[in-house]
């Protein structure tokens, strides 16, 4: 029995340090504690629904987006498309949950600026989830992160 628990426990122990490193990385670089480092985790922690796993990987590649977004795009061959994120263990979602998936991630995306500034207030993220979802720009196998980041 302690053979089965143990990996599960160390699993999740794996788990609480990289979400606390998520918030640490905002602490640090803020200095500050306020409604900008909760929307921060909030985008964290939608990714992570969405992927089915922690987004530590991708957190970096997100942070080449928002900058790639200021001065050039990120090449074509950088580019990773939204089906290879979502967590696999799932079918591929079509019609209304495919719309849902885009706008939760656009809505997820916005939340990880690395400006506070220029995040959303809890209160827009809210309001912004409360939304029917718009029509996908293209279809759901082809959309890229890149445009639903900014």
């Amino acid at each position: 029995m302690s053979s089965f628990l143990l990996p599960r426990i160390i699993h999740s122990i794996i788990e609480i340090v990289q979400i606390s490193i998520s918030f640490v990385a905002e602490l640090a670089y803020r200095r500050r504690v306020d409604g900008k480092c909760d929307v921060y985790s909030f985008g964290v922690l939608t990714i992570e629904v969405i992927m089915g796993k922690h987004p530590g990987d991708l957190l970096p590649y997100l942070s080449s987006l928002a900058s790639a977004s200021t001065s050039t795009s990120v090449s074509n061959d950088r580019q990773i498309l939204l089906k290879d994120v979502i967590d696999q263990r799932l079918s591929q979602p079509v019609n209304q949950a495919a719309k849902d998936i885009v706008s939760s991630t656009k809505v997820a995306f916005s939340c990880l600026k690395g400006d506070p500034q220029l995040r959303p207030t809890m209160q827009q993220v809210v309001q912004a989830l409360s939304r029917q979802s718009l029509p996908l720009p293209s279809s759901f196998s082809t959309i890229k992160l890149g445009e639903l980041f900014g």
